[in-house]
């Protein structure tokens, strides 16, 4: 059994915000069970996940690190960090990373697991462990929405409760602003500098798990505005911007109005991009496999835009430079075929 003194600066805390601040690699849910089975005492009393500590309280930790969930795997290289304050960060995610451990792929790497690895590595830097006693992170990043493993983009992160909070109530209201490219099949008839709306619901697709489709009868609301980005002969740079938060909303929706992502397995025609899909003529070299010229989903999350969630006035804003392998590719489109010029 493990026994822990509450510190000053942590009076106030709910007892499950404490014990994920000790525990950084196990998450909520299996903390707050150990709360509500009596695995975790307040001065050797059962309490709920939601008490709020006293100081000098002592907390006894009587479940093991044999009974503690998988943690989260880091990926080797650490994830870059766009924006951070006290409250927000935004982290740059890779394509091809998760953003939580998969279901079917516990030991692969994801970015919930950069994030904890460098938080932990943060506070470590920044704490006494002979004070401390107990390494406790100075905070625990909080993921508030969702990218697919293979989007890039920004991803928004609160630090605390109070800021997740906020957020989380932003999404749900409208309150975040989210920029994304989408390099579509077809020409897009839209005027330059006009926008479109694609409304259409968005619900379940019975035909195969993970999968949504339009389903106006029994699908959520979903909006999705459209403007033209970029032109080229038989493609089109889009951006969009999700009015609702639904699963795969700009991918479905997209693909419903006619203009499915150049890359998509689920609901466009690849699941990787080749140089002779779109330069006639071209052959590669006998005896040589071709690479793919982008073998992910041809979506980057480039901006998000979010209010202040202390001052709730205050606009912040956090943008994503495009990867490489999405600026290549839009390279031999604008050269193999005939562009406008990509307004920036």
């Amino acid at each position: 059994m493990e026994h822990l003194t509450v510190p000053e600066d942590r009076v106030g805390l709910e007892l499950d915000e404490f014990l994920c601040l000790i525990y950084p690699f196990v998450n909520k849910g299996f903390l707050r069970t150990q709360v509500r089975e009596g695995a975790v005492l307040v001065d050797g009393g059962m309490s709920k996940p939601n008490y709020h500590l006293c100081g000098s309280e002592v907390i006894s930790i009587q479940f093991s690190k044999e009974d503690m969930p998988r943690k989260p795997v880091a990926p080797a290289e650490p994830v870059e960090i766009l924006y951070e304050d006290d409250d927000v960060l935004v982290a740059n995610k890779p394509a091809g990373l998760a953003v939580e451990p998969e279901r079917w792929k516990r030991d692969a790497s994801c970015v919930s697991g950069a994030l904890l690895q460098a938080a932990v590595e943060s506070s470590a830097a920044n704490q006494d462990p002979d004070e401390t006693g107990t390494g406790m992170l100075d905070f625990r990043p909080r993921l508030v929405h969702r990218l697919d493993k293979d989007t890039s983009g920004t991803l928004l992160v609160a630090k605390n409760l109070e800021a997740e909070r906020s957020l989380r109530t932003a999404f749900d209201t409208g309150g975040i602003q989210k920029d994304y490219l989408a390099l579509v099949e077809g020409e897009h008839p839209l005027p330059d500098g006009e926008w479109d709306e694609i409304s259409a619901a968005i619900g379940l697709d019975p035909r195969k798990a993970g999968r949504m489709q339009v389903d106006e009868q029994e699908g959520k609301p979903s909006c999705t505005r459209v403007t033209v980005e970029q032109r080229f002969e038989g493609y089109t740079l889009m951006r969009c911007q999700p009015v609702t938060g639904r699963t795969h909303q700009i991918r479905v929706h997209l693909s419903w109005a006619g203009y499915p992502l150049m890359v998509d397995p689920s609901y466009g025609r690849r699941d990787t991009l080749l140089l002779s899909n779109i330069k006639r003529g071209y052959r590669p070299k006998r005896g040589v496999s071709e690479r793919p010229l982008i073998a992910r989903l041809t979506l980057h999350a480039r901006s998000i835009a979010w209010t202040d969630p202390k001052d709730g006035a205050t606009k912040r804003f956090a943008e994503a430079p495009l990867p490489a392998d999405y600026t290549r590719l839009i390279k031999q489109l604008s050269r193999v075929r005939p562009a406008k010029k990509w307004r920036s």
